[in-house]
C-alpha cells in the first residue's frame, strides 16, 4: 500500500472514529452491520430495496433523517429524496419548502417578508446519485454518506447541518440498479466478473435518461425534475456520475466551454465557487487526480442539470470507473486524456494534482464521493444567506427580462396539423413548472390576428431561461481553442426545439401587447381540445395528421375492431380530412383519455376505404446496450403497438416468413448485427459482454431474413442499420440455387464527410413525397433530427426491384435549428427511401424518425411504415 493510499484511509478512519463510538451506544444501525460489509468493499455490492431499507431504519432511529416519496420508476419501484439536516429543520421542513418555492417564484415578495425568509430560509443541496446503474459508487455511497451525517459529531459540520438540507435520491434509477447488481453476482468470481451487463440498464432507456431531462418521457426522470420544478426549488443540485478507468480521478465543476447562452451568468459564477471549493477540498483530502474545466462542457439541455434553465445552481461530477465492484490496475503509462480542456495527462492549471497509477478501488470512489459531498455541504453553509438572496434576485430579474426585452411570447395557433402534439406541449411545460395561456378573444399582433384558444406561452416567468431554450430555435454556441481555429465540438446533440421536433407551429411574439394580455386565461389542469360528443353516429374520424390517431388506430386493431384507412381526402361538415385519416366504427373509454377528441360523422362513408390488419410486428434489439431499440420499445408501448423482441443470435431459428409481417431494425452497427463484435476500420474488436450475448446473426439468419423479403415481407431500417442492405445480398432458393441482387440505392455520406460535411446531431429540412402511404398525414416538407449519416443516392433498378425517393434534402435552407458544416454537399441528396424487391418491400430512414421520444414530428414516417400494404 503507497503512501497516498495510507492517508487516504486514515482520513476516513479519522472521520469514522466518532460515528463508530456513538453507534455503539446509539440506536442508528452502522452500514457494516446491515449489509453484512462495509460499502465500498471489494466485489461487494448491495440492491437497491437494501439500500432503501438502511435509509428507513435511519429515518426511524434519527431525528436528523426525513424519508419522502417522489414517484416511481417505470418498473414500479417506490423512489425517495432521503432529507438530512439538523433536527430542528427536519421538524420545519414544510415552513423551508415553502420559503424555497416563494424564493423562486415570487418576483414581488415584499421587502420585509424577503429579508425574513433570508433569515429564516435553509440551502437544499439537491444530489442524484447513480443513474447510470453500471455506475454503482455513488449509490453505494450513499448509505455512508447518510450514516455519517445523521451521528457525526464534527462542528463544522453539524453547523453546517443547520444552515442546509442535503436532498439525497440516493439511487436515480432503481431498477437499473438491481439489474446490475443481479448480473455482477451472476458472473462474480467466474473469467467474466466486472464484465458489461446486457441489453440496457432500465426498462427502456439505459443510459439516455440523462438525456430525457427536456421530454420527461420517463417515469424515474418525471419524478427527479418534479423536486425542482414543481415542488421543493432547491438551490443547489449535483447529479454524481463515473466514467472511465484510465484518466483523471474524479471531475467537478466548472464545466468546459461552450455554455449555454440563455443562463445568467451568475449561475455559471456560483459554479465556479462550488468547483474552487470542490478541487481545494478533495486535495486537501489527499484525494489525487481531481479536474475541472476538463471534457463536459454545458450548452444543452437534457440532462438532468436542465435544472439550470429553472436558476438552480446545477452541477456534474464524474469519478474514475472500476469494472462494476471489480478493482482495477492502472499501469502510469495508461493514464491519459482526451477531449477539451487537457491535452496531456500532466500536472495543470486544471489538474494540479495528479494521480500516479496503481489499483483503483470502489472504495477509492466512496472516498472521492464523501470527500465532494461534504464539501458541497460545507460551501452551502458558508454562503447560505447570498445564495437564498441570489435565487430570489435571479427570479426578479428573468421577470424583468421578460417584461421589457423581447421575445415577449410564444404563441402556438390551435389550427395545427398535429393538435395532439400541440396539446403535448402545453402539458409538458407545466409540468415543467411553466405556466401557460390561451386567448380569450381574437388580437392582433403587428397586424396578424391570432385566434380565441391560440395557446401563449409568456416570457415573464421565473423560468424565462427554459422558456427561450426549448422554444426557440437554436443556434450552437461557437467556440474556438484558438483565435480562428478548430471549433469546440458539441458534447451532444445540437437541437431541441420543442414546437420544431414535435412538427408545431410556433410564433416568436417579439413586440409587447397590452391588448393580448388582458386576453389571457391560465391553463389549469391538464389541457385537451375536446369536442362535444355526437349521440348519433356512423363512424368516428380521427385526421391522419394527429399522432393520437395513429394510438387510436392500434388500439382498436388490438381490441379485433374494424379500422378503415381513407386513401382519398374527403369532407364531412365542410371540414376536409387528409387522406390516410382513420375511421373506426366502435367507442370506448380509452379514447376519452385521449388530449384530442375524435370527429364522428352520422352518414356512412361513401368514399374509398382500406381496412387495416394488425401487423405482426419483430422489432430488432442487441445485447450491446441498445439504447435506439429501447426508446422504439418505449415508443410502441406508448402507442399501443404490439411486437415481439428478437435478438439478432435468435435469427437463424426464426421464421420470420410464418410469424411476422414487419421486421424494425433501429440504429445499430452492421457489425454488431451480424458478427455480434464492434468494428474500426477493418478491425473487428471483442465487446465486454459475456460470449452468449456476444454473437449476431451470422450468415443463416440473414438467408432467413432474405427469404422473409422474398416472401413479401416488409424490413423497416433506420440509422446505422441501413448499412446492413447496402452490400450485395443472397436469397437462397433451393439446396442448390440463390438469386445474388444489390439494391438500387448506395450510402455516400463518407464522400460528403471527406468534402467536409458535419452535422453532429442538428435539425433539417427535407421535402417530402406528398400523399404517399409512408407519408400520409404530413406536409410536404418536415424537420427531422440528423446526424449527417447515412446520405442515400438511388439508382435505376434492375431486375424486380424499383424504389420510390420519400424525402429529400432542399438544395437551400437545410438547416433548421443547430448546427452544420457544409450542409449544401447534402442539396437535392436522398433521406429516405422505399425499396422493393419482388413481393418483399424495404423502408430505409438516414434518421432516426423516433429520437430519444423526442421527434413527434416524424413519428408518422414510422407508424406508416408499419401499416403499408403488404404485395401479394
Amino acid at each position: 500500500m503507497n503512501f497516498e493510499m495510507i492517508k487516504r484511509h486514515l482520513f476516513i478512519l479519522v472521520i469514522l472514529f466518532p460515528f463508530l463510538l456513538i453507534a455503539q451506544s446509539g440506536s442508528v444501525p452502522l452500514p457494516t452491520d446491515y449489509f453484512g460489509f462495509k460499502p465500498g468493499t471489494d466485489r461487494e455490492l448491495f440492491t437497491y430495496e437494501k439500500l432503501i431499507g438502511y435509509l428507513e431504519k435511519l429515518d426511524q432511529s434519527s431525528e436528523k433523517i426525513k424519508m419522502v416519496q417522489i414517484g416511481e420508476s417505470p418498473l414500479g419501484k417506490p423512489m425517495y429524496i432521503c432529507l438530512i439536516s439538523s433536527e430542528e429543520n427536519i421538524n420545519n421542513i414544510e415552513k423551508l419548502k415553502q420559503i424555497n418555492k416563494s424564493l423562486a417564484l415570487d418576483h414581488g415578495i415584499p421587502e420585509g417578508e424577503r429579508i425574513k425568509m433570508i433569515d429564516e430560509g435553509k440551502v437544499f443541496v439537491y444530489a442524484t446519485l447513480s443513474m447510470h446503474s453500471n455506475e454503482v459508487g455513488p449509490s453505494q455511497a450513499a448509505p455512508l454518506i447518510a450514516y455519517e451525517l445523521a451521528t457525526t459529531s464534527d462542528t463544522t459540520l453539524l453547523g453546517s447541518l443547520n444552515d442546509v438540507v442535503y436532498m439525497m435520491v440516493a439511487c436515480h434509477n432503481p431498477d437499473g440498479m438491481n439489474m446490475i447488481v443481479e448480473h455482477y453476482y451472476k458472473y462474480k468470481d467466474t473469467k467474466y466478473d466486472g464484465c458489461s451487463m446486457p441489453g440496457v440498464y432500465h426498462k427502456y432507456v439505459g443510459h439516455d435518461n440523462n438525456r430525457d431531462f427536456i421530454t420527461l418521457s420517463q417515469k424515474d426522470t418525471k419524478a427527479i425534475a418534479s423536486v425542482y420544478n414543481l415542488e421543493w426549488f432547491p438551490q443547489v443540485m449535483v447529479e454524481k456520475h463515473q466514467m472511465g478507468s484510465r484518466g483523471i480521478r474524479y471531475f467537478v465543476p466548472p464545466p468546459h466551454d461552450p455554455i449555454a447562452e440563455n443562463i445568467d451568468a451568475g449561475v455559471w459564477n456560483w459554479i465556479g465557487v462550488f468547483g474552487a471549493n470542490l478541487i481545494t477540498d478533495m486535495t486537501k483530502d489527499s484525494l489525487a487526480g481531481v479536474a475541472q474545466h476538463y471534457l463536459f462542457d454545458d450548452y444543452w439541455p437534457g440532462s438532468t442539470e436542465t435544472c439550470l434553465w429553472k436558476n438552480v445552481i446545477g452541477m456534474l461530477t464524474e469519478c474514475a470507473s472500476v469494472q462494476l465492484a471489480k478493482p482495477v490496475y492502472i499501469e502510469p503509462n495508461e493514464l491519459g486524456v482526451y477531449g477539451k480542456g487537457l491535452s496531456e495527462y500532466k500536472k495543470s492549471i486544471n489538474m494540479p494534482d495528479p494521480w500516479k497509477g496503481g489499483w483503483w478501488r470502489l472504495g477509492d470512489i466512496i472516498d472521492y464521493e464523501l470527500s465532494s459531498t461534504f464539501s458541497l455541504i460545507k460551501t452551502a453553509s458558508k454562503h447560505r444567506s447570498e445564495i437564498l438572496t441570489f435565487r430570489n434576485d435571479l427570479c426578479k430579474k428573468e421577470v424583468q427580462k421578460g417584461e421589457t426585452e423581447a421575445p415577449f411570447y410564444f404563441i402556438m395557433p390551435l389550427q395545427q396539423q398535429d393538435q395532439s402534439e400541440m396539446a403535448g406541449i402545453v402539458n409538458l411545460l407545466k409540468e415543467q413548472g411553466v405556466e401557460v395561456y390561451k386567448l380569450s378573444q381574437e388580437v392582433s399582433i403587428d397586424g396578424y390576428p391570432y385566434s380565441a384558444g391560440d395557446v401563449v406561452v409568456p416570457l415573464s416567468q421565473s423560468f424565462r431561461p427554459f422558456i427561450k431554450e426549448v422554444m426557440e430555435v437554436q443556434e450552437f454556441p461557437v467556440r474556438h481553442y484558438t483565435p480562428d481555429g478548430d471549433i469546440i465540438k458539441p458534447y451532444d446533440i445540437t437541437s431541441w426545439s420543442l414546437p420544431l421536433h414535435r412538427g408545431v407551429k410556433s410564433v416568436e411574439i417579439n413586440t409587447k401587447s397590452e391588448e393580448l394580455e388582458a386576453s389571457l386565461t391560465k391553463i389549469e389542469g391538464e389541457y385537451a381540445i375536446k369536442h362535444p360528443p355526437m349521440l348519433e353516429y356512423e363512424a368516428f374520424i380521427f385526421p391522419a395528421g394527429n399522432n393520437e390517431s395513429y394510438k387510436a388506430a392500434f388500439y382498436a386493431l388490438a381490441k379485433g375492431w374494424k379500422v378503415d384507412r381513407a386513401k382519398v381526402e374527403f369532407k364531412v361538415r365542410d371540414k376536409t380530412y387528409d387522406k390516410g385519416s382513420f375511421l373506426i366504427y366502435q367507442y370506448d373509454k380509452f379514447f376519452d383519455s385521449l388530449l384530442v377528441s375524435p370527429d364522428a360523422t352520422a352518414q356512412k362513408p361513401d368514399f374509398e376505404l382500406e381496412t387495416l390488419k394488425k401487423p405482426k410486428i419483430a422489432l430488432v434489439e442487441t445485447y450491446f446496450h441498445d439504447m435506439d431499440a429501447g426508446w422504439t420499445r418505449f415508443v410502441f408501448d406508448q402507442y399501443g403497438i404490439p411486437y415481439t423482441i428478437v435478438h439478432p443470435q435468435d435469427f437463424e431459428n426464426t421464421n420470420f416468413t410464418q410469424d411476422f409481417d414487419v421486421v424494425v431494425f433501429p440504429s445499430t452497427s452492421k457489425d454488431i448485427l451480424k458478427s455480434g463484435k464492434y468494428k474500426s476500420g477493418s478491425t473487428y474488436y471483442i465487446s465486454s459482454y459475456p460470449p452468449e450475448y456476444s454473437k449476431g446473426m451470422g450468415d443463416k439468419g440473414m438467408q432467413n431474413l432474405m427469404t422473409f423479403l422474398d416472401n413479401g415481407g416488409i424490413i423497416v431500417s433506420w440509422g446505422r442499420s441501413t448499412e446492413l442492405f447496402n452490400a450485395n445480398l443472397k436469397i437462397k432458393l433451393d439446396d442448390d440455387n440463390s438469386e445474388e441482387f444489390r439494391l438500387p440505392f448506395r450510402d455516400i455520406s463518407g464522400q460528403l464527410s471527406k468534402k467536409g460535411l458535419y452535422c453532429p446531431g442538428s435539425f433539417v429540412n427535407v421535402n417530402l413525397k406528398k400523399n404517399h402511404p409512408l407519408t400520409f398525414g404530413m406536409d410536404k416538407s418536415t424537420g427531422i433530427f440528423y446526424r449527417g449519416k447515412p446520405v442515400f443516392s438511388t439508382s435505376i433498378p434492375k431486375f424486380d426491384m424499383d424504389r420510390r425517393v420519400i424525402a429529400t434534402f432542399p438544395e437551400k435552407n437545410i438547416l433548421l435549428s443547430g448546427y452544420i458544416e457544409n450542409g449544401e454537399r447534402l442539396g437535392n441528396k436522398t433521406a429516405m427511401v422505399w425499396l422493393r424487391k419482388g413481393k418483399g418491400q424495404l423502408v430505409l430512414m438516414a434518421f432516426n424518425p423516433q429520437f430519444r421520444a423526442s421527434t413527434q414530428g416524424t413519428f408518422k414516417l414510422l407508424f406508416n411504415s408499419l401499416l403499408i400494404d403488404r404485395i401479394e
